[in-house]
């Protein structure tokens, strides 16, 4: 998997770099199991500090997609099922409500919100 960073994005590199390493989890890029560039690693070939690594992993082990091994590193877990209101469901949907709330204000339809949600699965599963 290939990670760009946007140094001149509003996103915070640390974030940039979670949201690729999800991306890359969703579109099959890297599996349960697999284990992620050391910190010092990534942190080099990125051209990054090696702290915004570390707070991107270890933002990433909070939500429960990898898992850090002292002395061996970042695995990725195997994704949970997760229920109608559960408190990580609930996240999500908190977090996704702005998003959803800022399109409609802009003029798009619920069709329209939901085609593009299903456009963007599509995507990250390569399906046509």
């Amino acid at each position: 998997m290939i990670i760009q960073i946007e140094p001149q994005s509003d996103i915070p590199i640390y974030t940039q770099l979670s949201n690729r390493i999800v991306e890359g989890i969703a579109k099959g890029e890297m599996n349960p199991g697999d284990s992620l560039p050391s910190v010092r690693s990534l942190a080099a070939d990125l051209g990054v500090n090696m702290h915004t690594v570390n707070k991107s992993y270890h933002e990433l082990e909070k939500k429960g997609i990898i898992q850090i091994v002292p002395k061996s590193g970042a695995i990725i877990q195997e994704p949970k099922a997760i229920k109608t209101g559960e408190p990580l469901y609930e996240q999500l949907r908190e977090q996704l409500k702005p998003r959803i709330a800022e399109s409609l204000v802009l003029g798009l339809e619920q069709a329209q919100i939901h085609t593009l949600i299903e456009s963007i699965i599509k995507d990250l599963k390569g399906s046509n």
